[in-house]
């Protein structure tokens, strides 16, 4: 196991991966930006280091700071978190290069996974279904026209190199479609440097299923089952959970095999998950995979009791796989609730600045992951989430049941947050059938809106 490792990364995190650290033994190294020096991942680590100021681009994506870093403080490895440079194959290479571990999969699968073009391809000959589109980047919007009478709207326009819903739109129509591909190719340029867009089908009010996958460097590859991520706005995931409600245990056979396949046909290693779309007729289609941690990764720890980061760390430092599919149970129900620093009744809009009480839910089956606390400031610069609320338990209702009351043992007065929101999906008779796709927010705030409806507050007590 390592001595000692660097966490190129902020927030909750970098708390998550300290606490794991702690608990094998392993001294832990925190980078920090200088709008970062009070965060809690700087107070927790064993050592930290300042690599730039607050602008991401002039300190968490410098990778050669982040590698001086880990020089000066002689570290064995680096965990790259989820976010900045986690899934950045020209990054791993660098780690390589200086023989630093990197903390994930091989630069050369993340590199294959990484463009979603070359990765849809290499999934439909590797016999893994993927959703109807074109067979390579569109190159002009008569492409996107032919292609799009061909397969029949409504279609999705999708960045190569895209994630966290950016350089996406659906088109339903001719018109649509040219201003659907010109908007997600000028979105996918500034997010990206990189333009380029495909085509695929759109799925019309499908669940969003991903897996969980663990794979050794002895050729071990498991799953640890699915989490179902339908409960989002703009292509971006709110509320998880595990199981799903819609799952069988032929479905999850027939999947996990699909995502183990996935996942080999790269050469993965480490942790990492297989996206999927599933539709009304129980048919389901690879999207893509994300080559590094999950933010929603905590609700498979509670349902199978399986640490994920420690089992990056092992197997990072060479150690196989300690368990087979067979001996992995789904025992638990888990939901985890994100909560971001924005107001979701004013069009999401952050909401930075300092929390002047904050007080966490606890009891049993509650658990929070989060790096701020009463008297924090959060800071412009960075994503907005501030914590995650997971709850488990014997079975969904109890899980749902206990979240609703933890949602309302969760007090935070300074900044708005999207605990409101939460309280207002867990109240939804059809969340709570589990009878919900990924249009289900966009419609539950629509409801409420023209009814008039009185929403949740948080506690200004």
């Amino acid at each position: 196991m390592f001595d000692k490792i660097l966490i190129a990364n902020r927030g909750e995190i970098a708390v998550r991966v300290i606490r794991a650290c702690k608990e094998l033994g392993i001294r832990s190294v925190a980078v920090y930006s200088q709008a970062d020096v009070d965060s809690l991942h700087v107070q927790l680590a064993d050592e930290a280091i300042c690599i730039g100021e607050a602008p991401s681009k002039e300190s968490y994506l410098k990778i050669d700071r982040i590698i001086s870093a880990a020089e000066v403080a002689d570290v064995e490895a680096i965990h790259p978190g989820y976010g900045f440079l986690s899934e950045n194959a020209h990054f791993a290479e660098v780690c390589e290069g200086c023989n630093i571990k990197f903390i994930g999969p091989p630069s050369s699968a993340i590199r294959a996974m990484g463009d979603k073009v070359a990765a849809r391809e290499t999934m439909r000959k590797a016999g893994v279904p993927v959703v109807p589109g074109s067979d390579g980047p569109v190159g002009s919007e008569e492409e996107a026209l032919k292609i799009a009478r061909k397969i029949g709207y409504p279609v999705i326009v999708k960045a190569a190199g895209g994630g966290g819903g950016r350089g996406m739109r659906v088109a339903h129509n001719d018109p649509s479609l040219v201003k659907a591909y010109h908007t997600a190719r000028s979105e996918a340029e500034r997010a990206f440097s990189n333009a380029t867009v495909y085509l695929e089908k759109y799925v019309e009010d499908p669940r969003h299923i991903e897996f969980q996958i663990l794979a050794d460097r002895k050729g071990k590859t498991l799953h640890l089952g699915e989490r179902d991520c339908s409960i989002q706005r703009r292509h971006q995931k709110l509320l998880e959970e595990s199981p799903s409600p819609v799952m069988t245990s032929d479905l999850r056979k027939k999947m996990g095999k699909a995502a183990i396949k996935a996942a080999e046909t790269v050469g993965y290693v480490n942790a990492g998950t297989i996206e999927f779309l599933l539709d009304k007729n129980g048919d389901f289609y690879f999207i893509e995979m994300n080559t590094r941690v999950q933010v929603e990764h905590p609700v498979t720890e509670e349902v199978t009791g399986i640490d994920i980061v420690k089992e990056q760390l092992r197997i990072a430092a060479g150690e196989e796989l300690a368990f087979d599919q067979k001996n992995i149970e789904f025992n638990r129900c888990a939901i985890e609730c994100r909560i971001n620093a924005e107001d979701p009744f004013n069009n999401y809009q952050p909401s930075p600045g300092r929390i002047e009480f904050l007080h966490v839910p606890g009891g049993h089956g509650v658990r929070v992951d989060k790096h701020v606390y009463s008297g924090y400031v959060i800071p412009p610069y960075y994503d907005s989430m501030i914590a995650k609320l997971i709850c488990y338990g014997r079975d969904r209702r109890t899980a749902m049941d206990r979240m609703a009351r933890a949602l309302d043992e969760f007090i935070l007065r300074g900044p708005k947050t999207t605990i409101p929101l939460h309280k207002l999906i867990l109240k939804d008779p059809n969340f709570r059938r589990g009878r919900y796709s990924t249009s289900f927010v966009d419609r539950l705030m629509s409801t409420a809106n023209q009814a008039g409806l009185q929403l949740p507050t948080e506690d200004k007590k």
